[in-house]
């Protein structure tokens, strides 16, 4: 009963820290899209570079922000599986298919 509930925790908080991965990942990718439009709405209307230029700069500042958290988040997957390996339970359980992140179309599952 304990083991299924360390196992089913584990599970819960893996497919977490993956679908915030995700979520970082996909509101990069918006925020390089909006900076592109941005400059792009720029040189169709033909004002000058400093028209906007404010709102451009907070919009890298949020980019910039969000690499930050990716790569945090890259740290705290690490300190996970670092953690694994202190959870009773947990030491010959692994996740995944064994590659050091499964794709996003892996199914997470408890293998021993």
């Amino acid at each position: 009963m304990r083991k299924q509930l360390i196992e089913q925790s584990a599970h819960a908080v893996a497919s977490q820290v993956r679908a915030v991965e995700d979520s970082i990942e996909a509101a990069l990718m918006e925020l390089a899209e909006l900076q592109s439009r941005l400059i792009r709405a720029r040189s169709c209307t033909g004002v000058a570079v400093s028209t906007g230029h404010e709102a451009l700069e907070e919009v890298a500042g949020a980019l910039n922000g969000l690499v930050a958290a990716r790569g945090r988040m890259g740290q705290a997957h690490l300190v996970l599986l670092d953690a694994k390996n202190k959870i009773p339970g947990l030491r010959t359980e692994a996740f995944g298919d064994g590659m050091e992140c499964p794709p996003s179309t892996a199914q997470l599952r408890a293998v021993s």
